[in-house]
């Protein structure tokens, strides 16, 4: 008689074992890039609350970033006033990091339970602003609160909680309204293809 193949079950035995190893770091992979793009846009949000309210509190649209350089420039950095390299781009860098840096925990907690994206940046949100202004050094903190008011900052923690969230809300809104019709259309032409393929024999 001839001898029969092995099941294929039998064959390939390795592959899960090399899959299981390249779980973690694919998780994490998306974790970082995942809270690039929410922490560039909670970065971005609150930038322009920040350049908002600085600008009717403090009289200039740069002032409140500026403050944020005072983690290199110390106190002279809360009473910049205009647009400079030293103050501006370094401040705006400083608070685009420190979103980023939120925004891989907050991804990494949705990672785990993706349910209620934005009560979960609200929480992210309030722990920043907890360890920003009681914490840190008043030298690490954003410096926002020198050229802007209560409500403002409310407004530009509010706007850094938005921005964390809304891929996920805008991703979760398209695939509830897209999830129900695909595979409707695709049950109910199972059984017209089905039917023609009988008349056919």
């Amino acid at each position: 008689m001839p001898r029969l193949d092995q099941p294929p079950r039998e064959r390939a035995p390795d592959h899960p074992v090399a899959t299981h190893h390249q779980h973690p770091p694919a998780r994490l992979r998306n974790v970082l890039l995942r809270a690039l793009g929410s922490g560039s846009l909670a970065s971005v949000l609150s930038s322009i609350a920040v350049s908002a309210w600085s600008r009717g509190v403090a009289g200039t649209v740069p002032a409140g970033t500026n403050a944020t350089s005072q983690w290199a420039w110390g106190r002279p950095a809360r009473h910049a006033d205009g647009w400079s390299l030293r103050h501006t781009l370094l401040g705006y860098a400083i608070h685009h990091a420190s979103s980023v840096f939120w925004a891989t925990g907050y991804e990494a907690w949705c990672a785990r339970s993706p349910r209620r994206p934005l009560g979960k940046a609200a929480t992210v949100a309030a722990l920043a602003y907890v360890v920003d202004y009681h914490v840190v050094p008043r030298r690490l903190s954003p410096g926002f609160e020198n050229r802007v008011s209560a409500p403002g900052m409310v407004c530009v923690y509010g706007s850094f909680a938005l921005g964390l969230a809304l891929v996920r809300l805008v991703g979760g809104a398209r695939h509830r309204s897209g999830a129900p019709r695909a595979p409707g259309r695709a049950v109910l032409g199972q059984p017209r293809q089905h039917a023609q393929q009988q008349r056919r024999g």
